[in-house]
């Protein structure tokens, strides 16, 4: 069977919402035009509108696929709809986003983020330079001098130049066209057959708003497109559409197979669940100590989770982690009151009293903090031990992790050693003789 593609894609009889005279009209018939001039599938479009006066085409047409989305994220939803037909589906579907110039700044990084990926999405920009479907307030494209409600005195700020903005991000279909120009249907429909990221602004005129205190009619507006792209398209294109580049580069590459998967090696003693502390200075492996934790309970059968935090800073100020190992599911990952507490520099120690952690302890609590720190009013069982001289700052919570299991019993020390083993490899002796240092000193 044949499919006869359709004259239109608008529905029958259509009455445009827009007001007498707007550019808009322009713009939603040559889209019209363009599509059909592509012989495009219906079913393989898809116009993504966005808030404003042009955003409300959707209604207009009746064939393609039309997605209605906030204001100024336009361009984002249409990436998103691209890459998924691109990379999982066929590679058929055409994307064109309807925007204004208020959405196209609002917006801005949407599109230029769009741009610089090369993502098969058409941009057609609405831009009658204010936002029309608010009141006519000047917009980021309106023109020095341009007076809007919101500049009455006439605009003062340079209007972006979106045009050049794009073509700086590798975009290399893009240009500028009235709206009543001749040739905009063309140019539509190349900007959609091009297999890569294309924009358009289309200069129109916004009868409302724009006409009355400014000199401003269609003549002044096709002066200002034509001015505006003096630079030609180029006649050859070769950046690689981003659907294409990632399946060639990404998944065109030998899947490389990481076996990381944990099996049980060892047998656990633990009922119920123990919920660690481990705080510490950034830097200073806090994380990593109880990453290996974690994963020695896995090891042994156990259920685990871990949580970080740390400044926003990163590489500095406090390092903290919560562990929880349980013999059962763990449904809540907090830590109300803390089974064991390891605190091994003045940093870590700072952060466990603002957030609550020691006043949460209580007698059955197990505290391990670096000696050189201040004594500390709590009901908890207290081990000082000097850590940081002891095993160095970089292994101090570790190895006084893997003490504590020594001390406990709780899982097989053989599991954690196995575990930090795993990591460093045959500096794992350093850790088996922190350990032998530190257990004396929790008895």
């Amino acid at each position: 069977m044949t499919t006869v593609e359709p004259k239109t894609f608008l529905k029958d009889s259509v009455a445009f919402p827009f007001c007498k005279g707007c550019g808009h009209h322009h713009y939603v018939h040559n889209l019209d035009r363009a599509l059909s001039s592509l012989q495009l599938d219906p079913k393989k479009v898809c116009i993504v509108s966005d808030i404003g006066c042009i955003g409300i085409l959707d209604s207009l047409f009746i064939s393609p696929h039309t997605f209605h989305t906030t204001h100024g994220r336009s361009t984002a939803f249409a990436t998103g709809v691209e890459l998924a037909d691109g990379i999982l589906n066929d590679s058929k579907l055409k994307t064109v986003v309807v925007i204004g110039d208020g959405g196209a700044t609002i917006g801005l990084l949407h599109v230029v983020n769009a741009a610089l990926m090369n993502v098969d999405v058409t941009v057609l920009v609405a831009n009658n330079m204010l936002y029309g479907m608010t009141g006519g307030q000047n917009s980021g494209f309106s023109p020095l001098e341009f007076i809007t409600p919101t500049t009455p005195e006439g605009n003062i700020v340079p209007p972006m130049d979106i045009c050049a903005m794009i073509k700086s991000c590798g975009a290399e279909y893009v240009t500028s066209i009235s709206a009543t120009d001749k040739n905009l249907t063309t140019v539509i429909a190349d900007a959609i057959a091009h297999p890569g990221f294309a924009l358009v602004e289309i200069v129109e005129l916004c009868t409302e708003f724009a006409i009355g205190k400014n000199k401003i009619d269609g003549k002044t507006i096709q002066t200002m497109a034509d001015q505006h792209n003096a630079a030609t398209l180029p006649t050859t294109f070769k950046r690689k559409e981003f659907c294409e580049e990632y399946k060639s580069k990404v998944l065109g590459r030998p899947l490389k197979i990481k076996n990381d998967a944990l099996t049980q090696k060892y047998i656990s003693s633990l009922r119920g669940s123990r919920r660690w502390v481990i705080a510490g200075t950034a830097g200073e492996k806090v994380q990593l100590s109880s990453y290996l934790l974690m994963r020695a309970g896995i090891l042994c059968g156990l259920h685990a989770t871990q949580k970080n935090d740390n400044p926003v800073t990163q590489g500095s100020g406090f390092s903290l982690s919560e562990v929880v190992l349980s013999a059962d599911d763990i449904y809540y990952t907090g830590i109300d009151v803390p089974d064991v507490v390891i605190i091994s520099s003045a940093e870590g120690l700072k952060e466990v009293t603002v957030n609550g952690t020691l006043s949460r302890s209580n007698n059955q609590t197990v505290i391990i903090m670096e000696d050189s720190l201040p004594e500390i009013l709590t009901p908890a069982k207290m081990y000082r031990v000097p850590l940081r001289s002891l095993c160095t700052p970089q292994r101090a919570t570790t190895s006084a992790v893997a003490a504590f299991i020594a001390n406990e019993l709780m899982i097989p020390l053989e599991a954690m050693i196995d575990s930090i083993q795993m990591h460093v490899g045959e500096k794992v002796a350093l850790y088996e003789e922190d350990i032998k240092k530190i257990l004396p000193l929790l008895s």
